[in-house]
């Protein structure tokens, strides 16, 4: 089976770079993936788009060698074995708040004795080379976000669950769920005592031999972020930069032609 590079960067102790992936369509995924991150997660809980787009997505990823990874709208067991079978080589799953919900979650991942995931790896036997079933337990990980109150408080005990190989935090949710909706939703926070309950979750996950990964909207921030001691950062969506990228080239356009290009002046150049 072809090695998680991922988890190898974490045994190494090298921190990770992801992307993320919620448009659903796979030319953006190929054109992401040749980019030089480390993995790109496929987001099907916030993500526009379904299974479908998420499989033609994974084939569009394969030859770039990225880590191909995809967020399960839930912890449900259908969904994660679909996307493992179709070669996601780790889950990232919302709303885990309990160590009982951890473990169920490491089940659904791991084949017997180590879980109870069902055997059909269609697609994922051939993209990821031989031996898959045999090694699947070892290179294939999970993540469980914590992004509640309940979570939170819940931590240590879900950073303890056996066979998970780390914790992912969502600052949007968790600010929301550790405050009560007194503290608005969004990444980056400078906030004290939101920078405080990041690095309370990241310690807990140290102390538990497990990896920390964080959901960050700049660079910057992620660097931040691996100085606190995390192992994984997001550092770009394909929306955002799509985005801000186009936002970004009307503006300069605009500010270089001056007031003669006005928005909505119905002129396009031919061809359209």
């Amino acid at each position: 089976m072809i090695p998680n590079a991922v988890k190898q960067a974490w045994s190494e102790g090298r921190p990770t770079l992801n992307g993320w992936l919620g448009i659903g369509n796979p030319f953006t995924a190929e054109i992401m993936a040749a980019a030089g991150f480390d993995s790109l997660t496929i987001d099907l809980q916030h993500g526009f788009l379904d299974y479908s787009d998420a499989k033609a997505m994974l084939q569009a990823m394969r030859a770039s060698g990225v880590t191909p990874i995809a967020r399960a709208p839930w912890r449900e067991p259908g969904i994660i074995m679909k996307l493992l079978d179709a070669g996601a080589y780790g889950i990232i799953c919302p709303m885990v708040n309990t160590a009982e919900e951890a473990a169920d979650l490491v089940a659904m991942v791991r084949y017997p004795p180590r879980g109870n995931r069902s055997f059909g790896p269609t697609r994922v036997s051939f993209s990821a080379g031989a031996n898959y079933p045999a090694e699947a337990n070892d290179q294939v990980m999970v993540l469980a976000m914590i992004e509640t109150g309940e979570a939170f408080a819940n931590v240590d005990a879900i950073c303890a669950t056996p066979g998970l190989d780390g914790i992912y935090i969502g600052p949007s949710d968790l600010t929301l769920g550790v405050t009560n909706g007194r503290l608005p939703a969004g990444v980056d926070r400078t906030e004290p005592e939101m920078i405080d309950t990041i690095k309370a979750i990241q310690a807990a996950a140290k102390r538990a031999g497990i990896a920390a990964g964080l959901h960050c909207g700049t660079p910057a921030y992620a660097a931040q972020a691996v100085g606190w001691g995390f192992d994984m950062v997001t550092i770009a969506a394909d929306s955002a930069l799509l985005a801000s990228g186009s936002r970004g080239a009307v503006t300069e356009a605009r500010a270089l032609l001056g007031s003669g290009a006005g928005a909505g002046s119905g002129d396009k150049p031919s061809g359209y």
